[in-house]
């Protein structure tokens, strides 16, 4: 076998959704390693190891289809007219209806569609044509088709049919201006060496009074493991769907009131050692949760019988997913959070060994629930005194592009998620030898056959207390880069997913909560595909540094986009006081991460900022080109005054003059990575009461 990518071996590519070239960020086209197509094949269930065996596997792929009554999802945009095909015997009666999730159900008028049949395992199967109306309401449905014949399959006689919105409503008394916060670096007197949330809603609140923010964007909320060590990087939670228990406010305790003074008193001396972390240099989660479960703990002890309506309201609202959550927890407890290292009979969350641990550990399943419900009633009360306050959205959360391997999701979901490989992106201006996230991608197959039920409940879950959801790496709904693994992330390729139903989805559960969405476009993306979001009514990203024009000059500001949310920087650049001053250049000639002279590189990187200063002073923002950083940074923020982006974002280490980049892509303990608290031009550590006690208005 040779390592050529024969011709068969292309075509199951294609039909499968896998890129064989790609451009990289120089202009030149690359070819994907034939045994890199092999690898994401076979993660995607196929077999390519040989050209006979990708012939049979091709064949397979394109007799599927006609192998099922219904296809698993349907995805219909309201509004629209469409068709849906069905597969029986042919010369067989067949009727379709939608069943409503309101209780109601349509029949569907089959349409004229003139295709040959096809012989499947002997069998003559033909292929009808039926009409999706345009008047079908949003919501998630299904198909039902019935026959006179025996179905090909009786689980396809059915299928999931989402209706979607056309487009999704903008936000309300755009343009807003607002704020972008990693919320772990806000910590406040108060708080236990992390920003929580209610120094989240203290953070709005004057936000929104002192400099009429219409919203606050934060990182990602999403769970992490339950105990040492814990994974500092809010993008490799454990869990997507739910919320981090660290960022409970142990100040303001649902129930607090009805606790023993014994364990007031508990609680209170462990707020004081939890307090005293908050001047560290770096922020330590493992110990910073070692505090606040103990504390948790206690309250939980007096606190959760009570509370258990409560409780149970949360339980019916995310089913099984919350205690399969709280039993991998559980579990990781008493083995470790790498799942893939506990006893065999332990990998399978349906396994009878694992219903028998759940028996054993009820307390502690319990307990892990409860954190759930304390941690998402304090995020909607953060929720509701950011919009009391006057923000139109308040809260804007972040969902990330993926999830740890060994974390609570991929053992729950199990083969939704692909094997062997990884997520990752080819290399960039910014990250010249490419990444590898270390994260398992969704199976896009696998994906329709659940009816995107494990993608819905985690948009619907993220948006219950939040006014918007900004989707990191959006183009990731569209195609992932998908790494082997053990590979060099150079060698991998672009997987592409079905990108009406992944938008769809994302933008009926935003409508239906009534948020907005924004995308991270950046990077390496298909033209088209910024087109797309903009027909579908999500927003995109634009940052000044790289907004240019066809001459590579700064992009005027009245060119910028309408839908998105301009800001001056990312978290995956140092604050704009330290882009200014080559802080990312410096950090990553430290760390390796070159792939040019250092010389080169600076001299590139001081053109590229020189051009903004001299764009800045052409507009009279600034006095002339060489101003002081401090001034070049307010020009900056005046710049996007004068776009016509519906959002606009202002980075608190901005505000505050921060140096320190919170993450260096490409990283992980080569950098303090999303572990530097909020911090002045000294880099020296801010508290929140710094910010506003110092504020002048």
């Amino acid at each position: 076998m040779t390592d050529a990518l024969s011709p068969v071996l292309a075509q199951l590519a294609e039909a499968k959704g896998v890129s064989t070239t790609w451009w990289d960020w120089h202009g030149q086209q690359r070819e994907v390693p034939a045994a890199s197509v092999r690898t994401v094949l076979a993660a995607l269930g196929e077999d390519a190891t040989d050209d006979e065996a990708a012939r049979a596997s091709l064949d397979e792929v394109r007799d599927r289809p006609w192998r099922r009554t219904l296809p698993p999802t349907v995805i219909h945009r309201a509004g629209r007219t469409d068709q849906v095909l069905v597969h029986v015997p042919h010369g067989s009666a067949v009727a379709v209806r939608v069943d409503l999730e309101d209780g109601g159900s349509r029949p569907l008028e089959q349409a004229r569609h003139d295709v040959d049949p096809r012989t499947i395992d002997g069998t003559s199967i033909g292929e009808a044509a039926f009409v999706l109306p345009a008047d079908l309401p949003l919501g998630w449905h299904r198909l039902v088709a019935d026959t006179d014949a025996a179905p090909l399959d009786p689980i396809s006689a059915t299928a999931t049919l989402a209706v979607v919105p056309d487009r999704l409503r903008l936000p309300a008394g755009a343009p807003l201006t607002g704020l972008l916060t990693q919320l772990y670096q806000v910590r406040s007197r108060r708080s236990w060496g992390i920003g929580d949330l209610g120094d989240l809603a203290r953070l709005g609140e004057w936000a929104a009074g002192a400099h009429d923010a219409g919203f606050v964007v934060v990182n990602p909320l999403h769970a992490a493991e339950p105990c040492p060590p814990i994974e500092p990087s809010p993008y490799l939670p454990t869990s997507r769907r739910f919320v981090n228990p660290i960022y409970i406010d142990l100040g303001s305790l649902p129930g607090a009131d009805r606790l023993s003074d014994a364990t007031r008193a508990e609680i209170d001396a462990l707020a004081e050692r939890g307090q005293a972390l908050t001047g560290d240099e770096l922020i330590d989660r493992d110990a910073i949760w070692t505090l606040k479960d103990e504390a948790l703990r206690a309250a939980f002890r007096e606190l959760g019988e009570g509370q258990a309506e409560d409780v149970a309201r949360l339980h019916a609202v995310e089913g099984e997913a919350l205690v399969d959550l709280a039993t991998w927890c559980s579990i990781a407890m008493a083995h470790g959070t790498r799942w893939r290292q506990w006893p065999t009979e332990l990998h399978d969350p349906r396994s009878p060994e694992v219903l028998a641990h759940r028996e054993r550990h009820r307390e502690e399943i319990s307990y892990q629930v409860w954190l759930q419900w304390v941690v998402q009633t304090q995020l909607a009360h953060a929720q509701q005194r950011l919009q009391e306050a006057g923000m139109p959205l308040g809260i804007v959360g972040d969902l990330a592009v993926g999830i740890h391997a060994e974390g609570a999701e991929r053992w729950a979901l199990g083969d939704v998620f692909a094997h062997g490989v990884t997520v990752g992106a080819p290399p960039d201006q910014f990250n010249q030898l490419g990444q590898d996230w270390s994260q398992p991608p969704w199976r896009p197959d696998r994906l329709a056959e659940a009816g995107y039920a494990p993608f819905r409940d985690m948009i619907r879950a993220v948006l219950r207390a939040a006014g918007g959801l900004r989707v990191d790496h959006i183009i990731g709904l569209f195609r992932l880069w998908w790494v082997p693994e053990g590979g060099l992330p150079v060698d991998g390729a672009y997987v592409r997913y079905d990108h009406e139903a992944m938008i769809g989805i994302l933008a009926l559960e935003a409508e239906r909560a009534g948020a907005v969405v924004i995308g991270e476009d950046l990077g390496v993306v298909e033209p088209w595909v910024r087109e797309y979001l903009t027909e579908r009514g999500v927003l995109g990203t634009s940052v000044v540094w790289f907004e240019r024009d066809e001459q590579g000059e700064p992009l005027p500001p009245e060119r910028y986009r309408e839908l998105c949310l301009a800001t001056v920087t990312t978290h995956d650049l140092p604050p704009s006081t330290g882009y200014l001053q080559l802080e990312h250049v410096d950090v990553r000639q430290r760390l390796g991460l070159l792939t040019r002279p250092e010389e080169q590189e600076r001299a590139a990187e001081q053109e590229s900022i020189d051009q903004v200063r001299r764009a800045l002073a052409a507009r009279d923002l600034l006095p002339r080109e060489d101003a002081p950083v401090a001034e070049v940074v307010d020009a900056l923020h005046r710049w996007l005054e004068l776009t016509p982006s519906r959002l606009r974002g202002l980075a608190l280490t901005d505000l505050v003059g921060d140096v320190r980049a919170v993450n260096q892509p490409g990283t992980s303990t080569e950098y303090p990575n999303w572990r530097l608290p909020l911090a002045g031009p000294d880099r020296q550590p801010l508290l929140l009461e710094d910010l506003i006690d110092g504020d002048t208005r």
